[in-house]
């Protein structure tokens, strides 16, 4: 009951059943937590997940090698990447999987120095590198744009390592050459891939043709994707917003109609953020809120103080056919900017401001978080389905670079 309760996300509920246990006598075990302590990290609940860590100690299992990384990954995952680290350096002999979990965390991170350190060390030490370790190597360096490094890795996987390159470790090196516009090499390479591409790997192409503009070659991806995939909603919303943002409203309409006929939906954009032990929720232009109003008018008061130091709202990803002020309007009403605004408003001066999306943070969004970040001086932590974004004092950790 407990792991079924927390693979479904039922996280306190999962907490509650856990609670009586311990006040039946029932002593847990290492599995116990197996379930518990990810799905902590799946929701980024840093208040439960510390609360388990507390459990794991009073339980004398803070040794166990399992538990130890299960943590290390969830605190990585909160966005709390320093306790994860500390965590690490006190284990007195890390094994495989405590050395890849804390190399993939600082690569969702953005901190690519620090996991190829990382690995680097784990090189000349007593553990081997993995097939998963590897993918986390990859991953370091797709987000930090570093193509010379991730050739080398990925070459070295092979012939130094004899791993063999699995749909993973390509896609995540077609990712490397898609973000930093290499996409007719990305291109060959997944043509002439030894094993056949599936649609998650041409995907990936796919984003990198959204975010570098080339609609020519999107539209080969997509195809290929769909002859996959047809009932595949992503492709045919990433073609559908390029075809919206150059101005070719017939085909994006067309392409909009097709998917409505076919019974496909996007999933809306939400947002969440933990506040006083209760998770907020909010989706684009949702008025649900209790604290909606005063979200606004805060949120129209950094856009006024924005204004003044030149920010210009960046329309490019509103898709709709409609005047220019109607963009802004959209924009204004994204999940994640409620749900950063109401985070700043609700807590004290100087907290750390958490949130996670469901979908990628768009460029407008990050732009109006940095600022934000600056004015009202609070470190703001965004986990979007690519990676984490911290934003402080008017930058991001990612370089503008997702």
């Amino acid at each position: 009951m407990l792991a079924g309760c927390a693979q479904n996300g039922s996280v306190e509920e999962a907490l509650g059943i856990f609670r009586r246990m311990l006040q039946a006598g029932v002593k847990p075990v290492p599995v116990t937590f197996s379930s518990l302590i990810p799905a902590c990290g799946n929701l980024a609940s840093l208040r439960l997940g510390k609360q388990l860590h507390a459990y794991v100690i009073r339980g004398g299992l803070e040794d166990n090698m399992f538990i130890s990384s299960s943590l290390i990954d969830m605190y990585c995952k909160c966005g709390n990447v320093n306790i994860a680290r500390r965590m690490f350096d006190g284990m007195e002999s890390p094994d495989p999987v405590s050395w890849t979990v804390m190399i993939m965390g600082y690569a969702l991170h953005g901190s690519a120095r620090e996991a190829l350190v990382l690995f680097e060390r784990m090189e000349t030490g007593n553990s081997k590198p993995n097939h998963v370790t590897f993918l986390a190597v990859l991953t370091a360096c797709s987000h930090a744009g570093l193509v010379d490094k991730g050739r080398k890795y990925f070459s070295n996987m092979s012939h130094q390592y004899g791993i063999v390159p699995t749909l993973e470790h390509c896609a995540a090196y077609a990712d490397i050459l898609g973000r930093v516009g290499e996409l007719d090499e990305a291109y060959n390479f997944i043509s002439k891939m030894q094993i056949k591409p599936t649609a998650s790997v041409w995907s990936t192409l796919l984003r990198a043709c959204r975010v570098h503009k080339n609609t020519e070659l999107a539209e080969e991806v997509a195809k290929k994707i769909m002859e996959l995939e047809p009932s595949s909603v992503g492709s045919h919303v990433v073609l559908s917003n390029m075809y919206s943002t150059s101005g070719r409203w017939n085909e994006a309409a067309h392409l909009r109609k097709s998917m409505r006929n076919k019974g496909m939906r996007k999933d809306p954009a939400c947002s969440w953020i933990e506040v006083k032990n209760q998770l907020h929720v909010f989706v684009a232009h949702d008025r649900s809120h209790p604290w909606y109003e005063r979200i606004v008018s805060a949120l129209n008061d950094f856009s006024e103080q924005m204004a003044r130091q030149g920010y210009v709202p960046n329309t490019e990803d509103v898709v709709q056919d409609v005047e220019e002020e109607q963009k802004r309007h959209v924009l204004c009403g994204h999940s994640e900017k409620l749900a950063i605004v109401f985070g700043i408003i609700s807590t004290p001066p100087g907290t750390t401001i958490r949130v996670m999306k469901n979908l990628r943070v768009c460029v407008d969004c990050h732009t109006v978080t940095k600022l934000i970040s600056k004015i009202a001086d609070r470190e703001i932590v965004v986990r979007d389905t690519n990676r984490f974004h911290h934003f402080k004092d008017g930058s991001c950790s990612c370089g503008d670079f997702w």
